[in-house]
């Protein structure tokens, strides 16, 4: 069995969320997500709509051609991912948002 990690060891995403703190504050806050899994990965997750996702993407200067895009929950939700990396962190970009219900046409068959 393996030893078990520190907080120690999880210094570098900490300290990109550190700095990401002082550099974006200004941006809207995200769900963050530290673990002893992949502990020099930082991932922010933002649920409501897409336009903090896109505002992150921007700030920390990720090209639209990098970001994935793709559907889950039966293709009603959006996704786009992105990654980049940040003070030796590998910073992971989540956003999600409900894919809209197809409209009506008015016209009937």
């Amino acid at each position: 069995m393996s030893e078990a990690l520190t907080l120690d060891d999880l210094a570098v995403p900490l300290r990109a969320l550190r700095l990401l703190a002082v550099d974006f504050g200004h941006l809207p806050a995200p769900v963050v997500n530290v673990t002893d899994i992949f502990p020099n990965r930082l991932k922010l997750s933002f649920h409501d709509g897409l336009d903090a996702f896109e505002s992150w993407r921007e700030a920390l200067g990720i090209a639209p051609d990098a970001v994935t895009h793709g559907t889950q929950n039966g293709e009603c939700t959006r996704v786009l991912k992105a990654s980049v990396e940040y003070a030796g962190a590998t910073l992971e970009l989540s956003g999600f948002a409900e894919v809209p219900a197809p409209a009506m046409s008015g016209v009937a068959d």
